[in-house]
């Protein structure tokens, strides 16, 4: 099994970049290495660039974009970039010049363009470039420690001429999520010291991190594949949250035991290649530098962290209410929604199972590659009420770019054309394609209840639905959105026909992806009334001390998604076992 992480006992570049997964543990890993080297003597500066973040929880400290001295630890020093505002003044720069100048549609949809996910990031990253590009820097600290880092998509962007032209101002694809870099001109040979900075093996090191379940070790192997591909080939793999031991007599200790060792002896053959550490599963919230300190040491935590679960989980309604709610309103629409690794494909399974043994005719689709259904649903016989279909990404995304490009595309210049290629490998593209796909699965069902695993951000709508306003505005599209994607778009924002379930997990960072994820469906005129917690181990009943300790943290998040965040909100206990087959899908939603 691999070597437990320990920075006091490594030899670590100044420039370290920690990545992952929404929900990986990025936050904690990251305070807790820099807490560490701070110990060792060095002088540590921390930066957060996560719109998500939860740094001044971790550090139990206000933080702002000034790097501020933690009081508890000497030589450390931390500050929490706000890359959501940055992207707001980004946007400004961009779209002001403009205002009173373009019909209003035509501004909506350069807003909405410019407020996907991309642009935050690029935001971010202007913020955080001048350290990497500032020799200076490494004369005031030893150690840079970056909670989050740019994608792959991001960097390539910025190295491509294109991106600083004005070329976008006259592109009418309607694609794009960053617009030109019209906010941050004057900055290029800056961002080119940053990417440098970035590439160099004595400066910089990326630390992937991961859990040791499938979705995460694919998502990490994405990552570390994409930033090689541009230069970025100085990684580290951490696997964090590793069981250490489990009890024998323990059914759920057992099972989670088994399954996190099943995903690891499923790691991807490239991430094999990365020197891989772990991170041991612990039992305390790694919240406050004393916590923080004991990951890394090699005394035991002590029984006064560990809590008991306060929250009286029984009172709480499970999917089977869920399923009941929905059945009985005769919503005709269901999505899932949530980050990757939360269980979306399960409980959206889990719903059409459910509202099929009711007597409803059902259709469940995905975006999961087929095989995930397939397995979700072995063994099991044809089931007259459920019908099931799978949409791939990858066929979606490749119709998508091919018809922009062959339309948008043409006359553009080799320079243009890069850029437009690059542009559309942005993650709006994906959604707005898969989003088409959706629509022609819905237009076909219109006698079923249709469930669908992943559906599209409140940005992608607004962007669809600006971009509707823009073509009637302009009448210089390169073509309509298509019919049932107007259709859709309505049948959505309509309660009575559509209902959007939030899955998520009862720990900080999905909590508060999944938070920022309604605000934005709200944004676009949906308002969820449902979130399910899935995994939970405060409703189940392990005597493990490990896993019991970790239940009494879940409970704090329980209560503000159920108090605070949700309409109505259901609790799913962490499963010792997958739930496979119809049959024990019945079981799981009934």
């Amino acid at each position: 099994m691999h070597s437990l992480f320990n920075p006091k006992k490594m030899q670590l570049t100044p420039f370290l970049f920690f990545t992952g997964k929404g929900g990986v543990g990025k936050t904690s890993t990251a305070c807790a290495t820099a807490v560490a080297l701070a110990d060792q003597g060095k002088k540590v500066l921390l930066v957060s660039t996560d719109p998500a973040s939860n740094l001044q929880d971790v550090l139990e400290v206000e933080l702002t974009n000034e790097p501020r001295a933690i009081s508890a630890v000497p030589n450390l020093y931390a500050c929490n970039i706000d890359p959501e505002e940055s992207a707001r003044i980004y946007k400004e720069n961009v779209v002001g010049p403009y205002r009173g100048k373009l019909p209003d549609a035509v501004l909506a949809t350069m807003e909405e363009q410019l407020s996907g996910a991309c642009t935050v990031e690029i935001a971010a990253f202007d913020e955080f470039s001048h350290l990497l590009a500032d020799e200076k820097i490494l004369d005031q600290y030893d150690h840079v420690l970056f909670d989050t880092a740019p994608t792959g998509h991001t960097l390539r962007l910025l190295q491509l001429p294109t991106a600083w032209s004005g070329f976008l101002e006259e592109s009418t694809h309607g694609a794009s999520c960053l617009g030109p870099l019209a906010g941050l001109e004057g900055k290029k040979e800056m961002y080119g010291k940053a990417v440098a900075s970035l590439a160099d093996r004595e400066k910089t090191t990326l630390l992937l991190v991961a859990r040791p379940d499938n979705s995460s070790l694919l998502e990490a192997d994405r990552a570390s594949a994409e930033l090689k591909a541009i230069g970025i080939d100085n990684q580290l793999l951490i696997i964090n949250g590793l069981l250490q031991t489990h009890r024998a007599e323990d059914r759920v200790s057992t099972a989670f035991y088994n399954r996190q060792r099943a995903a690891l002896n499923k790691t991807p053959q490239a991430l094999k290649q990365i020197m891989a550490y772990s991170l041991p599963f612990v039992s305390y919230s790694l919240t406050g530098i004393g916590n923080l300190r004991y990951l890394f040491s090699s005394s035991a935590v002590s029984a006064s962290v560990i809590e008991e679960p306060s929250v009286k989980m029984d009172e709480l309604p499970g999917l089977n209410q869920l399923i009941d709610d929905f059945s009985e309103k005769n919503t005709r629409v269901i999505f899932t929604m949530g980050k990757g690794g939360v269980g979306k494909t399960s409980i959206a399974s889990a719903i059409a199972v459910g509202l099929s043994e009711k007597g409803n005719r059902v259709h469940l689709t995905t975006t999961d590659p087929a095989a995930h259904l397939a397995y979700t649903f072995q063994g099991s016989d044809a089931q007259d009420n459920l019908s099931i279909s799978s949409i791939n990404p990858e066929i979606e995304v490749e119709r998508y770019k091919k018809a922009v490009l062959e339309t948008a595309g043409s006359g553009l210049s080799a320079e243009e054309l890069a850029y437009l290629q690059e542009d559309l490998e942005s993650p709006c593209t994906e959604e707005i394609a898969l989003f088409q796909a959706f629509a022609a699965v819905v237009e076909k069902s219109e006698n079923e209840i249709v469930v669908i695993d992943t559906a599209p951000t409140g940005h992608t709508l607004l962007l669809l639905d600006s971009t509707e306003a823009y073509h009637k505005e302009m009448s210089r599209s390169t073509g309509d959105v298509p019919e049932n994607v107007k259709k859709l778009l309505p049948r959505l924002r309509n309660p009575e026909e559509t209902g959007v379930v939030i899955v998520t997990l009862a720990e900080a960072t999905p909590v508060l992806e999944a938070t920022r994820l309604q605000e934005d469906l709200k944004r676009a005129g949906i308002d969820p009334k449902w979130w399910v917690i899935n995994q939970s181990l405060a409703a189940t009943d392990t005597t493990d001390p490990v896993l019991r300790g970790r239940a009494s943290s879940e409970t704090k998040w329980i209560a503000e998604v159920n108090n605070e965040l949700a309409s109505k909100c259901a609790v799913i206990p962490w499963l010792h076992e997958e739930k496979i087959g119809y049959e024990q899908l019945k079981e799981f939603s009934l």
